[in-house]
């Protein structure tokens, strides 16, 4: 046993002696991060996450990741190390298309979102106007081209989504506050749909006549946000500056459905559908 909690220490594990009749050995938690044990299946995950970090709109963690991935296919076993640089060299990152964010301001929101801390920031908007914010952070999503803060703005007393790269600086942490309910079930959703009416001129609400499971792999969340409303149907929120494409769109998600709003939608509907009846008569 001692022989075994010998070579533990030497492998870099903080092992814990406690003498007596009761004691014992107990694995502590270390500051240095102790050798990794890794199946094949977790192995070959980090390293494509590795390889695809390019695509994450994190200024710098290129580098970082082909560093952390030398030192990964360095303690592996040569069956493993095979399989990994298998996959390294069949995978190219498709570089994001958005603006790059700080990876010490994610990790700051982050931390303050785990510990239940204020943040303090400067922030720009849209128009390019800056503003003082205090906010109680609730989580950090990104949709694959932009990294968005959900938090609730202390000095609007409303739930704000922020853009993380128009954070001027990096956020400084606060006192320590209560989380609150946050403003949907799923804060993927909420962010979609800020996002949503903020760039869109419509904002329309359709009832999909097909079960949630069916219709979620046709309707990416850049596009809309799927709710099930019972076992047969669902509620599909989506916005568009062209209602004429977005009527096209609904009707090319496969099912029937039933517009509720807004009316300019329920009426371009009608008139693409007159529209569309008279071009198949004439195609007879």
């Amino acid at each position: 046993m001692r022989r075994d909690v010998d070579r533990l220490r030497q492998l870099g594990y903080p092992v814990q002696a406690t003498p007596g009749v009761a004691g014992g050995y107990r694995l502590g938690a270390g500051a240095e991060l102790p050798p990794l044990l890794l199946d094949e299946e977790e192995a070959v995950a980090v390293a494509v996450g590795l390889r695809t970090a390019a695509s994450v709109g994190v200024a710098g963690i290129e580098e970082t990741s082909v560093r952390a991935l030398a030192k990964l296919e360095q303690v592996l076993p040569s069956r493993l190390r095979r399989r990994v640089n298998a996959v390294g060299s069949a995978t190219v990152p498709y570089p994001g298309t958005g603006p790059a964010v700080d990876a010490e301001t994610l990790a700051i929101i982050a931390g303050a979102a785990r510990d239940h801390e204020r943040l303090r920031f400067r922030y720009r908007t849209h128009e390019g106007q800056d503003s003082r914010r205090v906010v109680e952070p609730h989580g950090l999503v990104h949709t694959g081209k932009r990294w968005y803060l959900v938090a609730f703005d202390t000095g609007r007393d409303e739930w704000r989504t922020f853009r993380v790269d128009r954070i001027d600086g990096r956020p400084s942490t606060d006192r320590r506050f209560t989380p609150r309910e946050p403003p949907a079930k799923g804060i993927a959703n909420y962010v979609s749909q800020s996002v949503s009416s903020a760039r869109d001129r419509w904002q329309a609400k359709v009832i999909l006549h097909a079960p949630l499971a069916d219709v979620s792999p046709r309707v990416p969340r850049t596009v809309g946000t799927l709710e099930a409303i019972d076992e047969n149907t669902t509620l599909l929120r989506t916005g568009a500056d062209w209602l004429g494409g977005l009527a096209v769109y609904v009707a090319d998600i496969g099912v029937d459905f039933e517009v509720l709003e807004p009316p300019e939608f329920v009426e371009m509907v009608k008139q693409l559908a007159d529209r569309f009846g008279r071009a198949s008569t004439l195609a007879g």
